[in-house]
């Protein structure tokens, strides 16, 4: 392994130097290429359940709101708040081994979820899927924080999150050409192989070495180890200290509860649009993988150049961007499936997704303490996904049974709609975000 080692691991001190005088490394990109592969698996895995609803649903015979559950609080809980634990593990501990390890887990747990007989048999690794999925973004936040200079956070932390639409059009490609023609069970087992493998990979890595216990050691002074006590509080003080933090958070999860809604996106293709299953799965996995891509790009590099040139943060660049893509997201779900805006709709979701992951994971990074790092992802992806995919999904999965026992036409689409509304009060969030970022990121500096 000595070979991967000297391609994606860190091998010296120096290296951590150049980047913090704004020259990165070729290893460090290539680091950067593997851990969003990792990122593609583990969004690959989630997704999995969502893309074969239409096949998945039918053969346990679940409801809507047993799905939601299974998709929403189910996995959530678990995820949510073991992130927790592990962005604080992560902060204290070797972090490639405790990437592989999670990777492990959640691989074997995927396989595992392929021989599911009903409700209860799937939500048992569902839950502990989120376990070990919890590893990974705190952690490579943190590390990729240690590689990159501020000025291409938002390039970094964007080409790491290109995993997600990426791997959810993977997951949709999966479930459209090999659903069809080797079961969605073996699917699951096939990936579940694949994540194992890779897990052994990760597992030989050399840790980053963390760019602040360098300085500390440049200027001779002690870095001491924090207790989860410690870290907490700082956490917390951090929290109420910067508004541009907590405006990024809230605006976040704002956003989370159409991404949650959206679960449910493939049971309305096909039950109210009258798409064939396996068609409209390779269709929008095409169509997300394009758009996707591009509002990572987008995101990553736009919103670089916003916070260098402009004013505010690169939140306010996310302020634009919602106010101008939200009315397409109401309106494409109004129209006939046959329409332009049908597929531009579908394809500016994607972009949509895209586009937000870099601008917010930078700024969370660069307004969060050092020493804090990866707590401070994982709080972020504790109030993402335990509130706003918590909600978004079982919320939709309860009303949408709820309209089809009251005989109401069209639930999926009036569920979608109200998530999408909803959604909408993340413009303010984030423009209150941008508009405090720069006094809250140099009053951080300055304590420090």
């Amino acid at each position: 392994m000595s070979e991967v080692e000297a391609t994606v691991g860190e091998v010296s001190g120096g290296e951590v130097s150049a980047v913090a005088a704004e020259k990165v490394s070729a290893r460090h990109y290539t680091f950067l290429v593997f851990l969003t592969i990792l990122n593609v698996m583990n969004f690959v895995d989630r997704q999995l359940l969502s893309s074969f609803s239409n096949f998945i649903v039918p053969d346990l015979g679940l409801t809507n709101t047993q799905y939601g559950l299974l998709t929403g609080l189910v996995f959530i809980c678990f995820y949510a708040f073991m992130g927790l634990f592990m962005g604080v593990l992560a902060d204290t501990v070797h972090r490639p081994r405790l990437v592989a390890a999670g990777l492990l887990l959640w691989s074997v747990l995927t396989a595992a979820s392929g021989a599911a007989r009903g409700f209860a048999s799937l939500a048992l690794p569902r839950m502990f899927i989120g376990v070990g999925e919890s590893v990974l973004t705190p952690t490579s936040m943190s590390m990729l924080s240690d590689r990159f200079p501020a000025s291409k956070l938002g390039f970094a932390s964007g080409f790491y999150y290109m995993g997600v639409p990426i791997g959810v059009a993977i997951s949709l490609l999966v479930a459209g050409y090999l659903g069809p023609a080797i079961g969605w069970r073996n699917c699951f087992y096939a990936l579940g192989v694949i994540g194992i493998v890779l897990a052994v990979v990760m597992a030989f890595i050399k840790e980053t070495p963390r760019r602040h216990h360098q300085e500390a050691e440049e200027k001779g002074e002690a870095v001491a180890k924090q207790s989860i006590g410690q870290i907490a509080s700082t956490l917390f003080k951090a929290l109420g200290q910067s508004p541009a933090l907590c405006y990024t958070i809230a605006g976040g999860v704002a956003i989370h509860f159409v991404l949650g809604a959206a679960a449910f996106d493939q049971l309305w293709f096909v039950q109210e649009r009258g798409f064939e299953r396996a068609h409209i799965a390779q269709m929008s996995g095409w169509i997300g993988a394009a758009g996707g891509v591009l509002g990572i790009l987008a995101g990553g590099y736009g919103s670089d150049w916003w916070q260098e040139n402009m004013k505010t943060g690169r939140p306010m660049f996310l302020f634009w961007t919602l106010i101008l893509l939200m009315p397409l997201g109401l309106v494409y779900r109004m129209v006939d499936p046959s329409s332009v805006l049908f597929w531009a709709g579908i394809f500016f979701g994607f972009f949509q997704l895209g586009i937000f992951y870099g601008p917010t994971f930078s700024t969370i990074q660069e307004l969060a303490p050092p020493q804090i790092r990866s707590t401070a992802v994982a709080f972020y992806l504790l109030t993402l996904n335990f509130v706003g995919l918590g909600i978004g999904i079982t919320a939709s999965g309860f009303f949408i049974d709820m309209m089809m026992e009251a005989g109401v036409s069209e639930p999926y689409t009036k569920v979608l709609i109200g998530f999408t509304v909803l959604s909408a009060s993340a413009i303010p969030l984030f423009y209150l975000a941008g508009k405090y970022f720069h006094r809250d990121r140099d009053k951080l500096a300055a304590n420090a």
